[in-house]
């Protein structure tokens, strides 16, 4: 889903036909209330942010998409009038992935959010930690077997996430209890095996990669 805030009618209504013929989801929206609203139903892939709004202009709506958690990571084009290079300054400055100058063209406009999610899409992929068929994507707490999405609990996770990110080495009972549970967490470390049980079983045949080290603890790879 893209947004495009845009609150000139005729604009936001071709921007929106035109991605849509392009086979993105669009919604327009009108201001930046607008737009906090929408947020609160639904995170979109990108936005298309015009700086000349009503009520909060596109520049402080950008400096406060980038300063909350929840959506400081959703990609930001600017949309600047007569090309001014203060607003484009500004705006890469306070975060924006990238800027067009109106009057632009809808090809051109295209391009440009290709050009940034494909960027966008690196990153991620940049961060997912990945063993054989498995990859974990931390920045959505997702695992993938293939692909094939597994739904663990949070202790399953993180139990697969500690281990891959230390690829070759034998973590402890205590290691992997005291990372996962926290030093103050009165339990065994039988907690862990049951665990590791519950983990293998929901990661199918791709269990197999977590190795039990007799007397010790667990590793994944070699």
């Amino acid at each position: 889903m893209i947004y495009c805030v845009e609150d000139e009618k005729n604009i936001r209504e071709l921007v929106v036909y035109a991605l849509t013929a392009s086979g993105f989801e669009v919604l327009g929206l009108s201001d930046g209330r607008q737009l906090w609203e929408q947020l609160k139903q639904e995170t979109p892939e990108l936005i298309l942010l015009d700086i000349m709004l009503p009520g909060e202009d596109g520049l402080e709506i950008l400096r406060k998409l980038k300063k909350e958690t929840e959506t400081k990571d959703i990609p930001v084009i600017m949309v600047t009038a007569k090309g001014s290079e203060y607003d484009k300054v500004v705006g890469l400055d306070n975060g924006a992935d990238d800027y067009i100058a109106k009057p632009f063209g809808m090809m051109e406009l295209v391009a440009r959010i290709k050009a940034v999610m494909r960027r966008v899409d690196k990153m991620h992929a940049a961060d997912n930690i990945v063993y054989k068929n498995i990859r974990i994507l931390p920045q959505s707490h997702q695992v993938y077997v293939d692909q094939q999405e597994v739904t663990l609990t949070l202790k399953e996770y993180e139990l697969l996430k500690y281990l891959m990110e230390n690829l070759g080495m034998v973590l402890t009972r205590d290691q992997l209890l005291n990372y996962v549970w926290g030093y103050d967490f009165d339990g065994e470390t039988r907690t862990v095996d049951v665990h590791i049980r519950t983990l293998r079983q929901k990661l199918g045949d791709a269990g197999e990669v977590i190795k039990t080290i007799r007397g010790v603890g667990y590793r994944i790879g070699d």
